[in-house]
């Protein structure tokens, strides 16, 4: 790559918007900043099987698609896995995530990181075997130790960036080598194509209809499954209970309107489904941190930045 660093790219749709801060921080090796307000979008991937990827949630949630199975990452989590499995299309269930995705060319990255510094022992091809041979990905909550490492990430100043860049990647590297695969929690994260179509159809539904109330039992006859089902589908794609979803998405909804309206606080409670204003200005304050009124009150204030339900 030639372009300096950083390079930004910008992508948006009828969904929202993604922002991605690209470095590059060795050759065949590079770090991108994924800063999400969108619900899916289609990522240009290259067809490559060596291109592995290593994705760490700070905020919000991801899905992914391998094979025929879906996996879910929420804050904290960690997953390795090969670029070339990815599906063309990224969703975001909540409309929100902000992460971290270190690319690793094994074609073009140093056979071995030792040329960087003596002492450290590490071979992206032997990582890529490591983590991605029978299996499709690798799945953990990030341990102390990782969360260490991503932590400083999110706090580098632009200053000393590029350097501190290469001790982090080839600090993470190098704890990944000696990682031990057995602690693997793959199969926690995944969910079949069966529930993940339920709860998008689910999810779909409630929010075509979202001045209206609906018990987990007529979401069940609805869709003609048990509550069970339903509630364990949708909390697998979307991380939260129906009801908290819809609360969330509510809220949010309320948000814009106190932003860019003057409509009175009691209509906007009566439009998001609520005849109470005391029993909305809880809900929202619950979800967004502020009351209505406050949040009005600070007309500048992202929506996003707002400290949101998870």
């Amino acid at each position: 790559m030639t372009e300096k660093n950083p390079v930004i790219r910008q992508f948006s749709n009828e969904t929202g918007e993604i922002t991605v801060t690209e470095y590059q921080v060795f050759p065949g090796i590079q770090l991108l900043y994924q800063d999400v307000h969108l619900l899916r979008y289609a990522a240009p991937m290259q067809a490559e099987e060596q291109i592995l990827e290593i994705h760490h949630c700070r905020e919000g949630r991801y899905e992914f698609q391998m094979g025929r199975q879906y996996y879910y990452l929420a804050a904290g989590d960690l997953a390795i896995r090969l670029g070339s499995a990815a599906e063309a299309e990224a969703f975001y269930p909540t409309s929100h995530y902000h992460g971290i995705n270190i690319r690793i060319d094994a074609g073009k990255a140093p056979e071995c990181l030792s040329c960087f510094l003596d002492d450290v022992n590490v071979r992206p091809a032997m990582l890529m075997k490591k983590f991605c041979s029978g299996q499709p990905c690798f799945i953990i909550r990030s341990t102390e130790s990782l969360e260490h490492i991503f932590s400083e990430l999110y706090t580098v100043p632009d200053s000393i960036r590029t350097g501190y860049f290469k001790i982090k990647v080839l600090e993470l590297l190098l704890f990944l080598s000696s990682l031990d695969t057995q602690i693997s929690q793959t199969v926690q994260h995944s969910c079949p194509p069966s529930q993940v179509r339920l709860a998008k159809a689910v999810c779909s539904y409630v929010c075509e209809n979202m001045t209206q109330h609906f018990t987990i039992e007529e979401l069940s006859r609805k869709f003609q499954v048990s509550p069970t089902q339903l509630k364990k589908s949708f909390r697998n794609v979307y991380g939260n209970s129906v009801y908290a979803y819809v609360r969330t998405q509510k809220m949010l909804s309320a948000a814009r309107l106190l932003q860019d309206t003057d409509r009175t606080i009691l209509d906007i409670a009566g439009e998001c489904g609520y005849d109470n204003g005391s029993k909305f200005s809880k809900a929202f304050r619950e979800v967004m941190g502020l009351s209505p009124r406050e949040f009005r009150s600070r007309k500048n204030l992202p929506i996003e930045s707002v400290r949101l339900e998870r």
